[in-house]
């Protein structure tokens, strides 16, 4: 596929911003499965050096420590204005967390969905993000067999993993999302499977009705339900940690807000930058403000 050009140019914004430090962007979410390049685009920024990308100490040992970090950009674009939501961290800790072994679910989750290499700096970083991605696949369908029925159809076990992870995260989702999901890319999830559990080396037949069978033991699967279990109590902790992490460090966070307020309710507020510069302490009066105006309720 093509890079739509509205896409190209907050890429390109990305990189200028970045330089050589941008090993890799990709570009993912709603606004690629649908074609939509209205709204909000989603990017994740992988660096070599998180301190590289915004010359700060506090935020790059945050982002060390529960990544990413995520920023709002407003980009001027032939005559409007763009809009994204970049997920930035380290290139290394992008390819860790893909990880079948790993705790956190939510990248590996997030990246069999359908993404798009929008950058790389040389050959060295396509193919580390390509082996990457690839990881998050062979992870994903490993425990979509593991967490998924004895045997089904592909759509069967993408859609009990997707169940699976929307429950691991603090996620206001309907409870149909893992089957929208599905639903936007229905055939390259299909075909992704088979060799992905081939790859992953998890034992499966293929019946001549296209019905997959898994040749796990009751014992295999019993161990996966109590590791899951785990991942999912401790998914929800993160998920609380990295919003209490973003009401500190998600830069542009202020406009955002503002965005997404006249989005939703048409209401336009400005701030004074004494509010800008202390958003969390001005929020009470900011909220009474906006329920006088009918903005919430």
């Amino acid at each position: 596929m093509p890079l739509p050009a509205p896409a190209a140019a907050l890429v390109a914004a990305l990189v200028a911003h970045g330089g050589d430090n941008v090993a890799t962007v990709l570009f993912y979410g709603s606004n690629l499965r649908t074609g939509d390049v209205e709204g909000l685009l989603d990017f994740y920024v992988l660096v070599d050096s998180l301190t590289g990308w915004r010359d700060s100490r506090p935020l790059a040992a945050a982002t060390r420590l529960l990544p990413p970090s995520v920023e709002y950009w407003e980009v001027p674009w032939q005559g409007h204005t763009l809009r994204a939501k970049v997920a930035v961290m380290g290139i290394d800790q992008f390819a860790r967390s893909t990880r079948f072994d790993g705790i956190d679910t939510t990248i590996w989750a997030r990246f069999t969905q359908p993404v798009m290499l929008a950058h790389a700096r040389d050959p060295a970083a396509r193919q580390q993000v390509r082996a990457a991605v690839t990881q998050a696949v062979t992870t994903a369908t490993r425990w979509a067999a593991l967490l998924g029925p004895a045997e089904g159809t592909a759509r069967d076990y993408w859609e009990a993993l997707f169940k699976a992870t929307y429950s691991a995260e603090l996620r206001v989702e309907k409870a149909s999302r893992g089957v929208s999901i599905v639903d936007h890319a229905a055939d390259r999830y299909a075909a992704m499977l088979s060799p992905a559990w081939a790859s992953a080396r998890v034992p499966f037949e293929e019946w001549p009705d296209g019905r997959l069978h898994l040749l796990l033991s009751p014992a295999e699967r019993a161990r996966a339900a109590s590791a899951w279990a785990w991942r999912g109590r401790f998914g929800k902790v993160l998920n609380i940690a990295r919003l209490v992490k973003a009401a500190f460090t998600f830069t542009g966070g202020v406009d955002y807000l503002l965005w997404k307020l006249h989005r939703h309710s048409g209401v336009r507020l400005e701030l004074t930058p004494w509010q800008r510069r202390h958003p969390i302490l001005s929020a009470p009066g900011i909220l009474w403000k906006l329920k006088r105006m009918g903005a919430i309720r």
